[in-house]
Parts: C-alpha cells; sequence; structure tokens
C-alpha cells in the first residue's frame, strides 16, 4: 500500500482526528503533535529508529513528553538515558481488506448509539440499564479508516461486545469507501485483531518521563 512513514503518519492523523487534537507536524524524520492531557502533554513519532530519536531522549528532561518508535524496545533501551520509562508494548495492525467476523448477533438486553464528529464516527453498545458496556471510534482520513478507543468495560466482557462493534464500524467505514484499516492494539486487543483478519504490521513501543 504505502511505506511505513506514510503508514504511520496516516494512522497519526487519523489518531488525532479521533483525540480532537491537531494534525502531526514534522520533526526531522518523524512526527510531533500537541496532546496537552496531564500526563501527556505531547508525542514524538518516530516509524524509523535513527539519530533523531535518539538525540531526542538524550535533549528531553520534562515529564510526560511522549517518545514512540515502530521497532522493539531491545533495540534502543539500553541506548537511552535512565530516565526514560518503556511504556506496555504496544501494535500497529494493518487490514487492507473486509474484517473476517464470524456470526455475531449483539447479544440481548443491549442497544447501539451512534454518535460523529470531524470525520470520526463514534459506536456506542449500551446495556439496558443505561451503562456504557462498549464504545469505539472510526476516523476517515485520506484513504484510510484509524480504528481507535475501542474498550469493553470489564462487566461487559466475553459476550462479543467488541467484535460487534468493530463490525459496525467497519459498516460505516466501508459505506464510505474506506476499506484500508489501521490501528494500534494493546497486548489484550491484538488477538482479538487477529482473530478478525488483521496483521502485525510493526512493532509501536513508547517511553516516557514520569513526574
Amino acid at each position: 500500500m504505502k511505506d511505513k512513514t506514510e503508514i504511520v503518519k496516516n494512522w497519526l492523523r487519523g489518531w488525532c482526528l479521533s483525540r480532537e487534537v491537531s494534525f502531526p507536524v514534522q520533526y526531522k524524520s518523524g512526527f510531533n503533535v500537541f496532546v496537552g492531557d496531564e500526563t501527556q502533554k505531547e508525542r514524538y513519532v518516530f516509524p524509523e529508529l535513527n539519530e533523531d530519536f535518539f538525540q531526542l531522549a538524550q535533549s528531553i528532561n520534562e515529564p510526560w513528553v511522549h517518545l514512540k518508535i515502530s521497532t522493539s524496545p531491545d533495540q534502543f533501551i539500553g541506548s537511552i538515558p535512565e530516565k526514560w520509562q518503556l511504556q506496555a508494548q504496544g501494535y500497529l495492525m494493518t487490514c487492507f481488506h473486509p474484517m473476517i467476523f464470524p456470526e455475531i448477533s449483539l447479544a440481548e438486553g443491549y442497544h447501539l448509539e451512534f454518535s460523529e464528529y470531524n470525520t470520526t464516527f463514534v459506536v456506542r453498545i449500551v446495556a439496558e440499564n443505561g451503562e456504557q458496556a462498549s464504545i469505539g471510534r472510526v476516523s476517515l482520513i485520506d484513504d484510510v479508516a484509524v480504528y481507535d478507543r475501542i474498550i469493553t468495560e470489564i462487566n461487559h466482557q466475553r459476550k462479543g461486545l467488541a467484535s460487534f462493534l468493530l463490525k459496525e464500524l467497519e459498516k460505516i467505514a466501508l459505506s464510505k469507501g474506506f476499506a484500508n484499516n489501521l490501528l494500534v492494539a494493546t497486548e489484550e486487543g491484538k488477538l482479538l485483531y487477529e482473530n478478525l483478519g488483521w496483521k502485525v504490521y510493526a512493532l509501536h513501543s513508547s517511553i516516557v518521563i514520569p513526574a
């Protein structure tokens, strides 16, 4: 489809739409996003490991600036200052074809709610008592659909809600002509996505200096 830099940039642009923050700006061979959260002031995202990443890791002293890189932590963790803390491993994943779903229907006692902002579409699965059981977003930009913040609450898990949610999000993306899918998964989410036909494209490693 594209080279790694384009894929990382497209994913990041979709992430920015979903989070309602400004689009990334080029920083040397990577990208910078001002996030403005208490535990994530800004983020630098690098598609490849090179001197730009190492120089930045040496120069930053303030907490809650996240550095993210599409490679294994083994490649850099011994060569950066000890003040940096490795975060939970992420996985940049792609699915350049329709997802492969089992025959699923929405579990009894739940209903769907839809909303949208920017070019981001939100699907919620809500329980009969009004409690949000699952939520996810898909942001449509350039020629990719970026899936973000797919969450199922603990007491509603193991009911197929996340798969059903993804199917509904994909329906929206496909109806608007978007079939190239990107996301960054956690360790827990990775297996779900692999079962739906996604593949790991690259590791997504993160470091931060905590307060």
